[in-house]
């Protein structure tokens, strides 16, 4: 059974915390700075900086940014199941057109079954595909180069699910 971000998520009003909100309503754009804390239904982002853009249908886009030196946070409940996606990395785009969240420099995303982590994936660039609960991780940066930190490499803990849940 495929599964994925919660249905009842796209309906639902973002919600935003933060220390700082410029608007333009011209440009139907927000830029929310300072512990920001947006949610919308199961979804969760973190981070220092929010700019928030919505499209004359109603979809919206979020760039987060995180502090300098630490990485920003997402969290998502997978339709149907007793499952969350959460992950980090230092910017964090969410499209809810197409329902997808990347996670850039100093990426990792995890699934939680319940409470018990079960997958942990990390690399520079993380894309994830909530339609399709597909994953496309790249080791190196946007330049082609593996950063600083990192070497390049994508590392990945995968656990196999267990004989009952295979077929969900």
């Amino acid at each position: 059974m495929l599964a994925w971000a919660e249905k009842a998520d796209r309906g639902k009003p973002m919600n935003i915390e933060a220390d700082n909100l410029d608007h333009d309503e011209l440009k139907q754009l927000s830029i929310f700075t300072g512990k920001v804390v947006a949610t919308k239904g199961t979804l969760v982002l973190r981070g220092a900086r929010l700019e928030v853009l919505q499209d004359p249908e109603g979809y919206q886009y979020g760039l987060l940014i995180a502090e300098p030196g630490k990485k920003a946070f997402y969290r998502q409940k997978r339709e149907g199941l007793d499952e969350w996606m959460e992950g980090e990395g230092e910017r964090i785009e969410y499209d809810s057109r197409a329902d997808r969240v990347t996670l850039i420099n100093r990426a990792q995303i995890r699934r939680f079954r319940g409470t018990v982590l079960n997958d942990d994936i990390t690399g520079q660039r993380i894309i994830y595909e909530n339609l399709t609960d597909q994953f496309t991780v790249d080791g190196k940066n946007a330049g082609g180069k593996p950063s600083a930190e990192s070497s390049g490499r994508v590392r990945a803990v995968l656990t196999p699910r267990k004989k009952e849940e295979a077929g969900k």
